[in-house]
């Protein structure tokens, strides 16, 4: 009897998962038009920095702690992805950033989360900078946590992931509070965070109230990930990242 009613739960529990993985298909199948972008091409004209130039790549480091977790070679940033359980970051600490247009190009391996924090402080880059999210996420409906997002705060229009191992470009232009997202050749965010005065997501701090200025880094959230043509155009007055002025990085 025992027996019978395990095998009874065991089948009900089977055809649950089995009508919610069809309702699931049916809202967000792969058999639904959905729109496509390539990656769009590295950015030319005065005022362009590529900060993986061989000049650069001396000013990206580890913000979090000592560990080695990425490498530049061959013209690529790639971190390993090793990390397990602590959050770190490659930062570019040759200066900072307030107003900017900045171009990359990203590649993920499967089931890898990374991210782009700007405007990150190195002390805080989570809670003190703010996050737009990379993920390997391709075909999935958009969300606040999907690629292109401002991480836990606001959806993407378009969910624009190339499949895993393809390449993937970001344009993103920060001007004042108006931060504007261009994945693979689609506007996927327009957001003002002047109107963010209030908490969303999981910070602390209100998005209108974070710092203007602050450095370019990139997550190590434990997969691997390779970027690429990173070029920023400063739009604003030069401020130099000094280690020293920095406190240490903190929990």
């Amino acid at each position: 009897m025992k027996k019978a009613i395990a095998f009874s739960v065991i089948i009900t529990v089977i055809l649950v998962l089995l009508v919610q993985a069809g309702i699931q298909y049916a809202v967000h199948g792969g058999w639904k038009p959905r729109p496509e972008g390539m990656p769009t091409p590295v950015p030319e004209g005065d005022g362009w920095i590529n900060l993986l130039s061989a000049e650069e790549q001396g000013n990206w480091r580890n913000i979090k702690d000592d560990e080695d977790i990425f490498e530049i070679a061959d013209n690529m940033l790639h971190i390993y992805g090793k990390s397990l359980g602590i959050l770190r970051y490659a930062g570019y600490t040759g200066r900072t950033f307030s107003d900017f247009e900045l171009h990359l190009e990203f590649k993920l391996a499967k089931r890898t989360n990374s991210g782009v924090f700007l405007r990150a402080q190195e002390n805080d880059p989570v809670y003190r900078g703010f996050e737009i999210q990379v993920i390997e996420d391709h075909g999935k409906a958009p969300s606040y946590t999907s690629c292109g997002s401002i991480y836990d705060v606001a959806t993407p229009m378009f969910n624009m992931s190339r499949p895993a191992g393809e390449w993937n470009s970001f344009d993103i232009t920060a001007k004042g509070h108006n931060i504007v997202v261009v994945m693979n050749g689609w506007k996927v965010m327009d957001a003002d965070l002047s109107k963010m005065t209030s908490l969303i997501g999981k910070f602390k701090v209100p998005f209108a109230e974070l710092p203007m200025d602050g450095l370019l880094a990139l997550q190590d959230h434990g997969g691997e990930v390779w970027y690429r043509n990173i070029y920023v155009k400063p739009l604003d007055a030069p401020q130099e990242a000094s280690a020293a002025e920095v406190p240490s990085v903190v929990e």
